[in-house]
């Protein structure tokens, strides 16, 4: 056995300080394997390398850290704003102020979202109403698609 596949394995048996590869963590976690070496690019990630083959290794600490993105990923937080909340924590700071404004612009921004949406629903269901009784038409160099254009001489578009 070669003293760098020893060291991996002795480094990889080490109870609670024991290491993970990219494709380790990934499948820890349930993630691919791309969004493990993103997020170690990005710098959300901040692997170890193995000094032999200067593969990454993730830590325990990295399997926390790496739910924690996916967790706030899933409340709508961006990658950027998750930096900036490690950053707090990094600090001492509690980011749980920052989290709060975070989520109540997120709120308000997906309300305008929600509303914008929701007219855009109404606009194509009137759109539909009005062309359920208009025959098909042929572009004649004037007109491209007449539906569409009838629902613009209404204002929807």
């Amino acid at each position: 056995m070669t003293k760098s596949i020893r060291k991996s394995q002795d480094m990889r048996s080490k109870s609670k300080g024991s290491v993970m590869t990219v494709i380790e963590l990934a499948r820890h976690v349930g993630v691919p394997a791309h969004v493990v070496r993103y997020y170690a690019r990005i710098g959300l990630l901040r692997p170890s390398r193995d000094h032999d083959n200067g593969y990454k290794l993730f830590a325990h600490d990295d399997v926390c850290r790496l739910s924690f993105i996916r967790n706030a990923q899933n409340l709508g937080f961006t990658l950027a704003e998750i930096a900036q909340v490690f950053r707090e924590a990094e600090k001492g700071e509690t980011p749980c102020p920052l989290v709060r404004e975070i989520m109540a612009k997120r709120i308000k921004e997906n309300r305008r979202r929600v509303e914008e949406l929701l007219e855009l629903l109404s606009r194509m269901e009137q759109a539909v109403d009005l062309w359920s009784n208009m025959p098909d038409g042929i572009p004649n160099g004037h007109s491209v698609c007449h539906l569409i254009e009838a629902a613009g001489e209404r204002g929807w578009t």
